[in-house]
C-alpha cells in the first residue's frame, strides 16, 4: 500500500495523434548525384509539386521486411564512402578513425547539401547521425579556408578575415556534447582537426575566436551584445551558423533570441554585399549597428526581416542612397515613395553566410510552428528528411501494458527486472515531473534496484556528472524530459515510460533514445484507461507505418479529439435506451 500510494504522483496523460502526415504528397524516384563521381539511389519525396524542399532518403519497410531483404535502414549502401560524398582526406579518415566506418542515410543526404553552400534544413528521426552529418561539412570547410587564410597572409592580401561557425544549442549539456564531438575528431597526430569553445554557463567569451563557437542563445547576446567592437568582429567572421534542436529554439521562451540573432547576422550580410558593390574594401571600418527586433506584438510575430526601427530604416538610407543606382533595381509601384523603394532594393543582397537547421522532430503545420517559420524565413533552402521521420524504426520494438493505480508499481519494476539483467546494460526510465522521478526510484530501490535520478533540481555539474557514470557504467537512469532531447548516451537497450509523454514531440525524443546508429531497443510504455485511445491511434500508426505528428500545433489538440470521441460514444450508448421508451 505504501508503494502504491507513493507512486500516485504518476499522472499518465498523452497527446498525440496517428493521422497520416499531410507534409508528403507526392513520390518519385531519382538518382541524387554526390561529389567524386559516386552516385547513390534514393527514394525521395516532394513537399510539392512546384519546385524543391524535401529531399528524403524514404523508406516505409517493417522490421519483417527489412531482415527478408537485407536493406538497411541506417547505413547508406557500401559504394557509399566519406570521401565520396565530398570530404577531403582528413576528415573522412578522422571520421572512420573515431569509428564511423560508413555515412548513415541522413549523413548520405545531409552532407552534400550543407557542401553546396545553400542553406539547409535536416529534419532526421533521432540516432540517424545528424551531429556528425553537420559538422563534418562545416569541419572540412572550415579547414579549408583555413588553409587558404595561410596563403593570404604570405601574399600580403589586405584584411583577411577567419572564417568560423556558431553552433546553438538549446542548453549547456547539449553543447558540451558538441563540444566533444569535435574534439573527437582528431588528426593523424592525435590533435582535434579545428579548435572548438563553449559559450555557455560559466564559461565567457575566449581569448580569441576559434574556429567553432558553441553557445546557447542568451549566453551568446550577453557576451557580443554589450561589447559593439566584439559584436562587429564575430559577426563578421561566421560563415556557418548551425541550429541545432531547431523545433526548440524557434519555439517558446527561445524565439524571441533566435529571430534576434538571424537578423543581426542577415544585416552583417547586407552590409557586406553594399560593402562589395560599392567597392571600398574595408571590412571592419563600417557601422554595425544591428537592428531592434520587437516580436511581442501579434503583428511582428510574423517575423518579417524587415521588421526594423523606423529611426533606424531613415539612418541606413541617409547612409547609403548614393549606392541605389549601383544595386540591382525592383520597379517601384505607383505612388510608392523613395523609402518604400529602398525597403524592397534592401532584400536583394548577395548571400555571404550560410544556415543550418537541425531537428528530430519538425512540425510544419500552421506559420507559428517551427517548420512554418522556415518555410517563411528561408524559401530557398533545401529540406533533407530522415527515413522515418515522425515514424517509428523497424528496429525499435514497442511494448504496451495497461495498468491501473494498483497494478503500475508491479508493472514497473517487472519491466525493469525483464530487461536489465545484467550491469553494463542501459535502461532508461521517463516520468513527467521531478516528484515522480523520485518517486519512481524510491520504488525502484525499495526493489532492491540501483538507480541513477535525472531532473533539473540537479546543478549542471551533478548533472554532468551523473550522466558520465551513466554512460560508464550502466544501469538504470530515471529522468524526466530533460534527459530526452539530444542528451546521446549509446547502448541503451531499453526505454520505458512510467509516466506517458505529455505530448507526441516528447512521445518521439523519448523513444528515440534507444534503437540508435543502427542498434535495436525495446521500448514499454506504461498506460491507464484515460490514455486507452492514444495509445490505439499511436499503435495504428505504427502498424501502418504513419507519422504520429499530428498534435505537433497543438498540444491539446489530441486530448480534445479523444474527449469528443469519448461524448458521441456516451450519446451513442444512450439513444437505444430512448428507443425503447
Amino acid at each position: 500500500m505504501i508503494l502504491s500510494r507513493s507512486v500516485s504522483v504518476l499522472h499518465l496523460c498523452g497527446v498525440s495523434s496517428s493521422a497520416p502526415s499531410k507534409l508528403l504528397s507526392q513520390r518519385f524516384k531519382v538518382s541524387f548525384a554526390l561529389a567524386y563521381g559516386s552516385s547513390v539511389s534514393f527514394r525521395l519525396s516532394s513537399l510539392n509539386q512546384s519546385d524543391r524542399k524535401w529531399v528524403r532518403g524514404f523508406a516505409s519497410a517493417t522490421e519483417a521486411e527489412v531482415e527478408k531483404k537485407g536493406n538497411d535502414t541506417f547505413f547508406a549502401d557500401h559504394t557509399v564512402s566519406w570521401k565520396s560524398l565530398g570530404l577531403s582526406d582528413n576528415v573522412s579518415i578522422a571520421l572512420r578513425d573515431s569509428g564511423f566506418d560508413r555515412p548513415s542515410l541522413t549523413q548520405a543526404v545531409c552532407i552534400p547539401s550543407i557542401l553546396s553552400g545553400k542553406d539547409v534544413i535536416v529534419a532526421a528521426e533521432t540516432g540517424s547521425g545528424k551531429t556528425h552529418g553537420y559538422l563534418a561539412p562545416i569541419i572540412d570547410q572550415l579547414t579549408n579556408t583555413a588553409l587558404d587564410s595561410e596563403v593570404t597572409n604570405r601574399e600580403e592580401r589586405p584584411f583577411p578575415l577567419k572564417n568560423i561557425s556558431l553552433i546553438l544549442c538549446p542548453n549547456v549539456m547539449l553543447c558540451e556534447q558538441v563540444v566533444r564531438m569535435v574534439n573527437g575528431l582528431v588528426d593523424e597526430d592525435g590533435n582535434p582537426l579545428l579548435r572548438v569553445e563553449a559559450v555557455c554557463g560559466s564559461q565567457g567569451w575566449p581569448d580569441r575566436l576559434p574556429d567553432i563557437i558553441v553557445s546557447t542563445p542568451a549566453a551568446l547576446l550577453n557576451n557580443i551584445e554589450p561589447k559593439r567592437n566584439r559584436r562587429l568582429e564575430f559577426l563578421r567572421c561566421v560563415k556557418y551558423v548551425v541550429f541545432d534542436e531547431a523545433d526548440m529554439l524557434l519555439c517558446g521562451s527561445f524565439q524571441n533570441q533566435i529571430i534576434r540573432l538571424i537578423n543581426m547576422l542577415r544585416f552583417d550580410e547586407k552590409q557586406v554585399s553594399r560593402l562589395a558593390k560599392s567597392n571600398l574594401g574595408r571590412p571592419m571600418e563600417i557601422d554595425a549597428s544591428v537592428p531592434q527586433i520587437d516580436l511581442e506584438n501579434e503583428d511582428d510575430a510574423e517575423f518579417d526581416e524587415e521588421s526594423i526601427s523606423e529611426e533606424e530604416d531613415e539612418e541606413e538610407e541617409e547612409e547609403y542612397l548614393d549606392d541605389i543606382a549601383q544595386m540591382p533595381s525592383v520597379e517601384a509601384e505607383v505612388g510608392s515613395d523613395t523609402k518604400k523603394g529602398w525597403r524592397r532594393v534592401r532584400k536583394i543582397y548577395t548571400r555571404s553566410k550560410q544556415y543550418i537547421f537541425i531537428a528530430a522532430t519538425l512540425p510544419v503545420n500552421g506559420k507559428k510552428t517551427a517548420g512554418g517559420i522556415l518555410k517563411h524565413m528561408f524559401q530557398d533552402a533545401v529540406w533533407v528528411s530522415g527515413n522515418f521521420l515522425h515514424r517509428n524504426s523497424p528496429r525499435l520494438k514497442q511494448k504496451w501494458v495497461e495498468v491501473t493505480i494498483d497494478s503500475q508499481v508491479d508493472a514497473l519494476i517487472e519491466a525493469v527486472k525483464n530487461n536489465n539483467n545484467t550491469n553494463t546494460e542501459r535502461t532508461m526510465v521517463f516520468a513527467n515531473t521531478v516528484e515522480a522521478v523520485e518517486a519512481v526510484a524510491d520504488i525502484l530501490e525499495k526493489a532492491s534496484i540501483q538507480c541513477y535520478r535525472y531532473h533539473k533540481n540537479h546543478k549542471l555539474d551533478e548533472r554532468a556528472n551523473i550522466l558520465a557514470d551513466f554512460r560508464e557504467t550502466g544501469g538504470v537512469f530515471v529522468c524526466t524530459d530533460a534527459a530526452a532531447r539530444g542528451v546521446d548516451v549509446p547502448n541503451v537497450s531499453h526505454v520505458i515510460q512510467a509516466d506517458f509523454a505529455s505530448s507526441a514531440v516528447d512521445f518521439l525524443h523519448r523513444i528515440g533514445r534507444t534503437a540508435r546508429a543502427g542498434q535495436y531497443g525495446t521500448v514499454t510504455s506504461l498506460y491507464t484507461e484515460a490514455n486507452r485511445d492514444l495509445v490505439e491511434a499511436i499503435r495504428e500508426a505504427v502498424k501502418m507505418g504513419q507519422p504520429v505528428e499530428t498534435a505537433f500545433s497543438r498540444k491539446r489538440g489530441f486530448r480534445n479529439k479523444v474527449k469528443k470521441r469519448a461524448f458521441l460514444k456516451a450519446e451513442e450508448a444512450e439513444e437505444p435506451q430512448a428507443v425503447r421508451y
